[in-house]
């Protein structure tokens, strides 16, 4: 069981995500056991029997041979197409009650940093404005239902947080069951 898995720029780790997690499955693109496993979503109209090992999520030979992607490209607009094709095609997505979608700034796609709450959102108080402006534009004026909401993450929504690649800042956004 190796421990050295594959650097992914847009997911630095999908161990504490999820996303990959130690399995003796048997990848469904190469066919080794390699003791990781990919968990999160992949869309396809192959039909795949299998996840896949992270070297094949990697390299994108999981994504090449059935003709898929890990990610949507949903809300990638300005970046480029080595970035988009690195995102949806090269990065192992993330677990989310609704479609999971990467974040963009400074003309970069965000790191997954991961799943948080209020205690971590709070740590992140650019991430922590934007997701209150985020409520506000989805019709939640009443700024006490707003801190209710965002207080009492982990009740029926979370947050997905994310790291800016060029400037640091922290992106959040909401994602509720």
């Amino acid at each position: 069981m190796s421990v050295d898995l594959p650097f992914f720029r847009y997911h630095p780790d999908p161990l504490a995500s999820g996303s990959i997690s130690a399995s003796a499955e048997s990848c469904a693109c190469c066919g080794r056991s390699t003791g990781w496993i990919y968990t999160a979503t992949f869309y396809s109209a192959h039909k795949v029997s299998g996840r896949f090992c992270p070297w094949c999520i990697a390299d994108g030979r999981a994504a090449d041979r059935f003709e898929g992607e890990f990610t949507d490209s949903y809300g990638l607009d300005g970046v480029s197409d080595d970035v988009l094709h690195e995102v949806t095609r090269r990065t192992p997505g993330f677990h989310a009650w609704q479609d999971p979608h990467w974040l963009v700034h400074c003309h970069d796609v965000g790191a997954f940093v991961g799943e948080v709450g209020y205690t971590e959102l709070a740590e992140h108080p650019e991430a922590l404005d934007q997701l209150r402006a985020d409520l506000r534009m989805d019709g939640c004026h009443d700024e006490s239902q707003v801190e209710r909401l965002l207080t009492h993450l982990g009740d029926g929504m979370t947050a997905m947080l994310f790291r800016c690649t060029d400037c640091g800042v922290h992106l959040a956004y909401a994602d509720a069951s």
